[in-house]
């Protein structure tokens, strides 16, 4: 019977809340087709209220480079800031530039439209690009990515992964959000809508947190798709976006190998060798030792390592520079002493390096040593001689019965051959 009541309770409940939920809406005439997020551009006719009551300024610094280019390119700056009845100053001695209202500005917030248009010119951005901010759709943020990483070759890779390679990651990134980026030095320039500049903000501090930007890329070209569609308005996105799961890469074993494999031949013959062979007895391996041998080497590795002695004092306290020159003097001595002392120490320290850059060069001019020609022993000469001698008989003799051989002829000595000849003619 109590369950019963308390669920008559809740249904009773239950239905006074319903109908006081819906008691005060009533439908409003006077604010139907009205945009509530629609921004209102500044016309002529709110320009002639009463002018404001106090002068209002900001000043910016620039880095010296952009000196030259600024000089250049501030007359556009001020026909620019005239339309909106507002007053800058180029200071080029203290390195800032300056922007104040006058008597004749109406609209309150381009004040600050100025501030950001002196602000995205300091950053690099150029004047016809840095102009576009004046308008009221039209917003700025400028991200400090300096501070993000403290690994100064870190960083520079990790803004460089941002630019892409011919600042091709930079183009996708401005195609799809819609956005003006510029990537100078330590900071990242934006220029476009809120939403827009939401998005460049989570890919800059992603990439700068080592999340490549692929990803992000990657992410809103799906939402832009997704967009086009409009039965998805709705509905969750979540099943269409991808889900990138961190992965720990092993690294690779730079380790030497202490084994190496034999090649193919020798193994052939080791084979070889042990069929032949199966009486002989292999060596056995560390792993298959008795107990007694492993106990053996244990306590020789104990024996080898020396004991610590035991000292129950405590360690000295380490030493302070200050104390370390007080034992040295150097503490006591003036700053002309000590600066001469260091002189002393870095020409000593010079003529050192002096004198062996000189024996170096001095390498290349000396004469390499020249061959040992030894006298050889009158016995070996003799014998050389003989041998030269018997030589040239040798070969004297093998010419001598050449030419012979050729001044005879096939039928006999050289005189009746020519006879022989002679006789033919007549």
């Amino acid at each position: 019977q109590e369950s019963k009541k308390t669920k008559i309770m809740s249904e009773e409940h239950s239905e006074t809340k319903d109908s006081k939920k819906g008691k005060n809406r009533k439908e409003k005439p006077w604010d139907t087709g009205v945009e509530h997020w629609k921004l209102d551009h500044w016309t002529e006719e709110d320009s002639k209220m009463k002018p404001l009551l106090e002068e209002s300024s900001f000043a910016t610094l620039f880095p010296k480079y952009r000196e030259k280019y600024l000089r250049e390119a501030w007359p556009a700056v001020l026909a620019e800031l005239k339309k909106y009845h507002i007053d800058a100053v180029l200071n080029l001695i203290e390195g800032s530039m300056t922007v104040k209202t006058t008597r004749r500005t109406s609209d309150p917030f381009i004040i600050m439209k100025s501030r950001d248009l002196l602000r995205l010119l300091s950053r690099g951005v150029p004047v016809s690009q840095a102009v576009k901010i004046m308008d009221d759709e039209v917003n700025c943020d400028i991200i400090k990515i300096a501070g993000m990483v403290r690994n100064k070759e870190r960083f520079v890779k990790r803004r460089g992964r941002l630019i892409g390679p011919s600042g091709s990651t930079l183009k996708a990134i401005e195609m799809l959000t819609g956005c003006y980026v510029l990537v100078q030095g330590s900071t990242v320039s934006a220029m476009g809508s809120f939403k827009g500049l939401k998005s460049v903000r989570e890919i800059v501090e992603g990439c700068m947190e080592n999340v490549h930007p692929v990803y992000t890329i990657k992410e809103l070209m799906i939402k832009r798709e997704l967009a086009k569609d409009p039965n998805l308005k709705t509905e969750s996105w979540d099943r269409f976006l991808p889900h990138f799961k961190k992965q720990n890469q092993k690294r690779k074993n730079t380790k030497p190998k202490t084994e190496e494999k034999k090649p193919v031949e020798t193994q052939g013959k080791d084979t070889l060798s042990a069929t032949a062979t199966p009486t002989t007895s292999t060596p056995t391996p560390p792993s298959t030792l008795p107990a007694e041998d492993k106990k053996d080497n244990k306590d020789k590795k104990k024996k080898d390592k020396k004991k610590n002695e035991y000292n129950p004092f405590p360690a000295p306290p380490t030493q302070r520079k200050i104390d370390i020159q007080m034992e040295t003097g150097e503490y006591f001595l003036s700053e002309e002493a000590k600066k001469r002392r260091e002189l002393s120490e870095r020409k000593a320290k010079q003529s050192v390096v002096l004198q062996r850059r000189q024996e170096e060069r001095a390498r290349a001019f000396v004469a390499p040593p020249e061959p040992s020609h030894a006298s050889p022993s009158p016995r070996a000469h003799t014998k050389g001689t003989e041998e030269t001698i018997s030589a040239i008989k040798a070969n004297l003799s093998s010419t001598e019965a050449k030419k012979r051989k050729t001044q005879q002829g096939p039928a006999g000595p050289g005189k009746d051959y020519l006879l022989d000849s002679k006789k033919r003619k007549t």
